[in-house]
Order: C-alpha cells, then sequence, then structure tokens
C-alpha cells in the first residue's frame, strides 16, 4: 500500500511516499480503505522525534492518528462494523509506526464510529483528535454547563474551534482569545466575545468585563501562562484544564480551583456524540487546507507556522 512515512526523525523533507505491507487485521480490529487523514499538530512533532520518550517508535513510521474511510475488513470478535460501512476514528496505538497517512489502517472496534452523515470524509477526517480532545476538555474536565463563563485560548485552531462549539451547545457564554483576524470567525462559531491577545493584555480584558470572575478556562495554546490564567478564575468555584502542558495541581488547590491537564483518549461513544452534533447542525468543520496524501510535507509547513484556522487534512 502507499503510505507517507519517514525513516528518521527531521524537517518536513523526511515525509516520503513509500510502498509498505498491509496492516495486519487482529480479532477485534478494523481495517478500512482511508478516504482522509487528519493533520495535527502532534504529527509535526512525531516527525521531529519530540514525543520518542514518550511512546516505542519503530521505522519506517507512518504518521497520523485521524481518519474517516470505509470499513475493508473486520475480524472474528468484531460485531458493530461491516465492510462497506463508512467510519471515523482516532487511530492513537501504544506505539508509533501503523498510522492514517496510508491507504489502509486498522484500529480497534472501540475507538471508531458511524461517520457523520452530513459530513464529507475529508470533513469527517479533521474531526477525530481535535474533537475528542475538545469534548474530553469541556465536558468532562470542566463539566461546562448553562451558564458558565468560559475564556477559550487558541480559540481559532482547530481543537478551539470545536471547544468553542461544543461549549455553546452545553449554554455557555463564551469569550474566545485569537487573533483579530479570527474574531469574525469565531462569532459565527458562537463566541459572545473575543479578545485579541496581541493587542491586549487577556487577563485584564476578562476582569475589566468579568471584574468577580469566570468559571472556567480552556488553554488550547499556553499563553497566558497557567499562573495568570489562574487571575481570571472565581476562586473556590473555578475549573482549569490544558492540553498544553501540566499545571501546578497544588498551586491552583491553595486558590481553591480545579486544574488537570488533558491527553486525548480513544472513545467510540464520545465520537458518536461529536457526530450526532454534526448530524444536528451543532458541529461545523472548517477546512483550512485539503492537501493530496503526496503532498504532506506542504501540510505540515502550514501547521508548523502556527497560526491554521481550523484544519488542514489529507486527501488519499
Amino acid at each position: 500500500m502507499r503510505a507517507i512515512a519517514i525513516t528518521d526523525f527531521g524537517g518536513p523533507d523526511r515525509l516520503q511516499v513509500l510502498d509498505l505491507p498491509e496492516p495486519l487485521v487482529g480479532p477485534d480490529t478494523v481495517r478500512i480503505r482511508v478516504r482522509a487523514a487528519g493533520v495535527n499538530p502532534v504529527d509535526h512533532k512525531m516527525r521531529q522525534g519530540n514525543l520518542a520518550g514518550r511512546f516505542p517508535h519503530f521505522f519506517p513510521l507512518i504518521l497520523g492518528w485521524d481518519a474517516a474511510g470505509v470499513v475493508e475488513s473486520v475480524g472474528p470478535a468484531v460485531v458493530g462494523f461491516a465492510p462497506g460501512d463508512e467510519v471515523y476514528g482516532y487511530f492513537r496505538k501504544d506505539h508509533v509506526r501503523d498510522g492514517t497517512y496510508a491507504e489502509l489502517a486498522t484500529m480497534r472496534d472501540s475507538a471508531l464510529a458511524p461517520k457523520p452523515a452530513t459530513l464529507s470524509f475529508e470533513e469527517a477526517g479533521a474531526v477525530p483528535l481535535a474533537g475528542l480532545t475538545a469534548l474530553q476538555v469541556i465536558r468532562d474536565a470542566l463539566d461546562i454547563r448553562g451558564g458558565d463563563r468560559l475564556l477559550v485560548l487558541g480559540a481559532s485552531g482547530g481543537v478551539g474551534s470545536f471547544a468553542v462549539q461544543i461549549a455553546k451547545a452545553r449554554g455557555a457564554h463564551v469569550i474566545a482569545v485569537a487573533g483579530a483576524a479570527n474574531h469574525d470567525y469565531l462569532r459565527e462559531l458562537g463566541a459572545d466575545e473575543a479578545i485579541d491577545y496581541a493587542a491586549e493584555d487577556v487577563v485584564e480584558a476578562v476582569r475589566t468585563v468579568h471584574p468577580d470572575g469566570i468559571e472556567a478556562v480552556a488553554d488550547f495554546a499556553g499563553s497566558p501562562a497557567p499562573e495568570r490564567s489562574a487571575d481570571v478564575l472565581r476562586r473556590g468555584r473555578g475549573r482549569f484544564a490544558s492540553i498544553v502542558q501540566p499545571p501546578d495541581r497544588d498551586a491552583f488547590a491553595a486558590r481553591g480551583i480545579d486544574a488537570r491537564y488533558i491527553f486525548v483518549r480513544a472513545d467510540g461513544a464520545g465520537l458518536r456524540t461529536l457526530a450526532a452534533m454534526a448530524d444536528a447542525g451543532e458541529l461545523r468543520v472548517h477546512l483550512a487546507q485539503v492537501v493530496p496524501l503526496e503532498e504532506a510535507a506542504r501540510a505540515h509547513e502550514q501547521l508548523e507556522t502556527g497560526h491554521t484556522r481550523g484544519k488542514v487534512v489529507l486527501r488519499v
């Protein structure tokens, strides 16, 4: 099968089109023919070797943890999927080698879900990692509910764009932080307020409008620093969650704030929730670029600018 893989760590030039063996189908796994693979910041970090101390890596290494496609075959223990089904999933394994930048990919059935009916393969392929991350931050870690005021740092990126929409669907008042060029986009997603991090001090801007503090902060950007982000939260009732770095939980607890670090987990049920939201019109997918599989290096270069609105996807 054709795949985009690396044989050593390095820059985008390390991405090669290789002919590699087809992935095996285990008893509880599903093999799909990939139609689209999402591209995420974790992909270029893996390519650079930045996660080599966290996961076992094996070469040649096919990148990619997101995919949407059509089921080609299933293991003998699989009952929920059959050949021909359109599915999508978060394909993270305990090691890094058999990713989704390829014509075929396999994953346990529990990590997959039917593709949202209203989304194209490219749109669906953009959802799993970023969408599940947003869901696990907004719903699970922060327990956002109607009336909560939520500050979203890095609101215009892939995860942030989904987080704004999920929070609004749960009845939150959303304060989105992004460059001024993305403010209209974020308001279209449902943001109630928008702060330009380049022109304003985020903490001061929030405290001016909400002097008594707000209920929650979702950190997808790492700035302002966690200790400053805590200054916008209500003492004794604030919640903070970050995907950037683990916060000092004791320091937050001393101020009566619950703080958590989130590293997204595979979750078929969560994907079904996201699919239902998309099909109900509550979750839209903004594709910044759709790039042919063979041009994966260009997709990585785009993401590494750090200024991508929405998602980048490879068409297989």
